[in-house]
């Protein structure tokens, strides 16, 4: 996959080390180039330096070509902009934008921008959002047999009640959050779209519970 990272700070060098690290291509942006000495010197992908929402900027780390952007530096406005430009403009598939207001981050999500308010944010959050398949689990039981992981629901679920989530073998859902909120899961619940509900599951059914939450609502 073609990444790009705007923002060289603690979590945009982190983020921006570890997909070098799982053999992506990656492009980060900072508009100080003295911000680059965070990098690993294992990084092996570019480095721009300038405004991550200015379009030559953009073009040069050929987002024409990007599956995911990441904007995580350390304000709002700048990263808000530049998620827009990437959704809106180049269609760049995977967005997602660090936020520091949790009221703005829900706004935000309900645009189909992932964020996360900043007190919450780690690197293990952002590959969570940016890559659907990864499976880093929130928690893994001491024995090993079951882990807890968090699932955004397709976008087909939207407006459907979730009740056949309970329904799925080996997987117990625990928890749904929206935005910046969080409800034990119910049988009422109706989703929206940026859902994301958090399981229980047996450690060898996670395919599984992908596979059931692919085809569940397809139907309704």
């Amino acid at each position: 996959m073609h990444v790009i990272v705007i923002g060289c700070g603690r979590v945009g060098s982190e983020l921006a080390a570890r997909l070098s690290y799982e053999g992506h291509s990656t492009v980060i942006i900072d508009k100080n180039s003295s911000a680059f000495r965070r990098l690993s010197p294992t990084f092996n992908g570019k480095t721009i330096t300038g405004l991550g929402f200015d379009r030559e900027r953009l073009e040069a780390a050929e987002i024409d070509r990007a599956d995911a952007l990441a904007a995580v530096t350390s304000g709002d406005n700048s990263n808000i902009l530049t998620a827009r430009i990437a959704k809106e403009t180049f269609e760049v598939p995977k967005v997602v934008a660090r936020i520091y207001d949790p009221k703005r981050a829900e706004i935000y999500q309900r645009l189909g921008i992932a964020t996360v308010a900043t007190v919450t944010w780690t690197t293990e959050q952002a590959m969570r959002r940016l890559f659907e398949d990864y499976a880093q689990p929130d928690w893994i039981e001491p024995h090993g047999g079951y882990v807890l992981l968090e699932r955004g629901l397709p976008l087909h679920m939207t407006g459907h009640r979730l009740t056949n989530l309970t329904e799925i073998p080996n997987a117990l859902p625990i928890l749904l959050t929206r935005g910046t909120s969080a409800k034990l899961f119910n049988n009422e619940l109706v989703a929206q779209e940026g859902d994301v509900v958090h399981f229980m599951v047996e450690r060898g059914s996670i395919q599984g519970l992908d596979k059931a939450l692919f085809e569940i609502g397809k139907t309704q």
